[in-house]
């Protein structure tokens, strides 16, 4: 059985954990890693019930020390690695501290590089033609007022995965981006919005399993005409 790897998995009803969900029952062991250790057991507990195997890791990407261990527990198979991290982080230039946009940083393009590191070494040792994703947002391609750290962190990123793409395209290594263009009809939104019923019944909020789909078809991509960007939005989205 082949081995995925997820990280920045936070709630069971997010993209993150319905994410494993979909690539467990494509017939993959997951690893479920994030740094939340309720939340990555109840994504594990859900895999299992459907009959499917996974398991938890506890780590802090941002730590290479961590991200090491954690390569190392998922041994040898490994063929599917997401790189799911990194939250919202609002706040005016003026406004934000040094350590405020560090972390936003840190999170979003400098735990990738590690993360991405580890993993296409084991692709290259087992001479494994592996997939290797990222999950972008909108600020990936624009600035926007008010998101200045996030902003960064996103743009980075994508540059990141783009070199990264272009590196290891010889080796058979299929490295994607996918930006998500808008809010996830998940659990972390509804928290947030007192009418998310019903911008969900009015289709303004982006369908999780959708989302999850674009990730296997990137995964299903024969090298012949791979695809390294692809975004998803809903069609009331001003884009």
């Amino acid at each position: 059985m082949k081995k995925a790897l997820v990280v920045g998995v936070g709630p069971l009803n997010g993209l993150g954990g319905q994410l494993c969900k979909k690539i467990a029952k494509n017939n993959f062991e997951v690893y479920v890693a994030g740094r939340t250790e309720d939340s990555i057991n109840q994504v594990v507990k859900s895999i299992h019930d459907d009959g499917n195997k996974a398991k938890p890791i506890v780590v802090d990407i941002t730590n290479e020390n961590q991200t090491k261990r954690m390569i190392k527990e998922v041994g040898i198979g490994l063929d599917f690695a997401v790189y799911n991290v990194g939250n919202n982080t609002p706040g005016k230039i003026i406004d934000i501290d040094a350590d405020y946009f560090k972390q936003s940083w840190e999170t979003g393009c400098f735990g990738a590089f590690l993360f991405s590191k580890e993993v296409i070494k084991v692709f290259l040792k087992e001479n494994t033609p592996g997939t290797l994703l990222f999950t972008g947002a909108s600020a990936s391609l624009r600035g926007k007022a008010n998101f200045g750290a996030f902003n960064s962190a996103k743009g980075a990123l994508r540059n990141l995965a783009q070199a990264i793409a272009k590196e290891y395209a010889e080796n058979s290594i299929h490295v994607g981006h996918v930006i998500v263009d808008g809010g996830l009809a998940g659990e972390r939104i509804k928290k947030k919005l007192s009418d998310f019923d019903q911008r969900v019944k009015e289709g303004r909020l982006i369908d999780i399993e959708s989302v999850t789909d674009a990730y296997m078809f990137l995964y299903n991509q024969n090298k012949r005409a791979w695809t390294f960007e692809l975004d998803v939005r809903t069609n009331k989205e001003n884009w």
